[in-house]
């Protein structure tokens, strides 16, 4: 899986949160509304850069083009952390970090997670 630049990771954050797709324009306003200007140019670029990555889908047969996302934010960071741990080579000790560094409520979450998945 591609990894997210900042700015990349910030348009893709305004078309996870939106509850459909979106054209530059929509995504310009959701960011112009956080405090961040940026040209639609410059969005249309990243929403390209975007397509070619596989992060977001343009409907191309309405104009302005509308993009949504291909998957969750929590798909892209559930594939991120198999990314990780696909890398090490010593996946008992990098979970053995992880599990010991998360919250009390995070922990309850991964117990009944895993409850669920025998």
């Amino acid at each position: 899986m591609s990894t997210l630049g900042e700015l990349e990771r910030t348009v893709m954050d305004a078309v996870w949160d939106a509850p459909m797709p979106l054209t530059a324009y929509d995504v310009q306003a959701s960011l112009e509304a956080a405090g961040r200007t940026l040209a639609a140019t410059t969005l249309l670029t990243v929403l390209s850069r975007l397509e070619k990555k596989g992060f977001v889908a343009s409907d191309r047969a309405v104009r302005p083009y509308r993009y949504a996302a291909v998957a969750s934010r929590a798909d892209h960071v559930a594939e991120l952390m198999h990314e990780v741990l696909g890398e090490s080579r010593d996946r008992s000790a990098v979970l053995e970090r992880f599990v010991g560094s998360v919250s009390d409520e995070d922990a309850a979450i991964l117990r009944q997670l895993l409850r669920g998945a025998s």
